[in-house]
């Protein structure tokens, strides 16, 4: 029933798999103990995530808890071949690397054919066919995760119009997974994508990040300690109730960057890298503003914050160059070059590997947990909405990671408890 690229990648794809088992502790004590428990028995699981090594742990230890389940990709750039190949002979997988805007959707729908119980969405495109074209399949959800801050942004603007109608984990918001995903991991994992797309010297080059954020921050403090000169660019309006773009464009000036617009950044870039979750933060204007050479990319879930389109409209010559970099001839003689065709750079085949092992044995730690939460509860007692990871799992995968690695902490004594707890006015 699966659909992949090939098949006979399959023994590669084992390769890439058991390489990631013996670097995901977290994940192993997890599957470990779903195996005996069967928390998923009866029960389907279905999924769109980028599809390589560390996802399909992942559901490997889903499986492992008794769960039947089916994969999609969240991407159509993202899809490891060897493993997709790998995983489908041992679950129903529709993912392939390049797939069309159409083959992408027939993916998400054929997951979506297996009557999920359960869904792990990364972008909320599972999710949203849900509440539109596959609207059959409501009944039978008894929940969800969110893996990404675009796909929370998504939710959120559906639970505020009434829309959302199933609980839904925020897995991206759990502190464990911004902490060290959106921060640590995306920082080495874009790196590691523009160097591999590029071959280019970091050192001494003018960087701009676009969005503060945990993404943003994480980006701009590697690069900063590769020897590049950053700048941030901050967008955002109000985040919440105490936080806006001007805090975060006030922090970035307070760790040592220069804070400036994006016309005013446009001229000195020559790396550009959008971390926003937003629509069209590298514009028209700003293209023709830039210096020859110039390469822009982005990290963000989807291909709309560098307005490719325009930029294609206004080249006079539009040239592949090499994997994951396209040439724009633009007004002047110009030459811009776009990475891994605006899409997410961390991930998009070959030059993206996505997040480092350890740093995915967290975050799909806390997705595990969280099914199994929602696998668990009584009936009405998850209402419709987002939902905050609960503070005991957070705490409990933190514990698994900083244990794994042979790390203990020194327990508070009894007189630092009685202190921490007490109130004496004469202190």
């Amino acid at each position: 029933m699966s659909k992949v690229k090939d098949h006979t990648l399959s023994a590669k794809g084992e390769k890439e798999l058991e390489w990631a088992r013996r670097n995901m502790p977290a994940m192993a004590a997890i599957r470990a103990r779903f195996a005996k428990e069967q928390p998923f028995k009866g029960l389907t699981i279905s999924t769109a995530l980028h599809l390589e090594k560390k996802t399909g742990i992942l559901l490997e230890t889903l499986a492992a808890g008794g769960a039947k389940v089916y994969a999609s990709s969240c991407n159509p750039l993202t899809t490891d071949d060897t493993v997709a190949a790998a995983m489908a002979k041992k679950m129903d997988v529709f993912a392939w690397s390049g797939q069309t805007n159409d083959e992408y959707y027939f993916c998400l729908n054929s997951v979506l054919d297996g009557k999920p119980d359960i869904v792990i969405d990364d972008g909320c495109d599972l999710i949203g066919l849900l509440h539109g074209k596959r609207k059959e399949g409501l009944a039978k959800i008894k929940g969800a995760c969110e893996e990404t801050t675009t796909g929370i942004t998504r939710l959120r603007a559906m639970e505020k119009a009434g829309k959302l109608l199933f609980p839904v984990y925020s897995v991206n918001d759990a502190y464990a997974k911004y902490l060290i995903d959106n921060q640590i991991g995306t920082a080495q994992s874009a790196v590691e994508a523009i160097s591999r797309a590029t071959n280019s010297l970091i050192a001494g080059k003018t960087v701009v990040i676009a969005g503060y954020g945990w993404c943003g921050r994480g980006v701009a403090s590697r690069m900063k300690g590769l020897g590049a000169n950053v700048i941030v660019v901050e967008i955002a309006g109000t985040l919440g109730p105490h936080e806006s773009g001007m805090h975060r464009a006030l922090s970035a000036l307070y760790d040592g960057f220069r804070v400036m617009s994006m016309p005013s950044a446009a001229r000195e870039g020559d790396i550009f890298i959008t971390a926003t979750g937003n629509k069209n933060v590298l514009d028209s204007q700003h293209f023709s503003l830039m210096k020859n050479g110039a390469i822009l990319c982005n990290t963000g879930h989807f291909n709309v914050e560098i307005n490719e389109p325009a930029l294609r409209k206004m080249s006079s010559k539009v040239e592949d160059m090499k994997d994951n970099v396209v040439g724009y001839t633009i007004t002047g003689g110009k030459t811009i070059y776009l990475l891994s065709e605006g899409r997410l750079v961390n991930l998009a085949r070959p030059s993206g590997q996505g997040h480092p092992i350890e740093i995915m044995d967290g975050s799909f730690a806390v997705q595990a947990l969280c099914c199994e939460q929602i696998a668990k509860a009584k009936k009405g007692a998850l209402k419709p909405g987002v939902m905050d990871v609960p503070t005991e799992i957070d705490n409990a995968v933190a514990t698994l990671l900083i244990e794994s690695r042979g790390v203990r902490l020194e327990k508070p004594t009894k007189e630092q408890i009685e202190y921490a707890e007490s109130f004496d006015e004469g202190t």
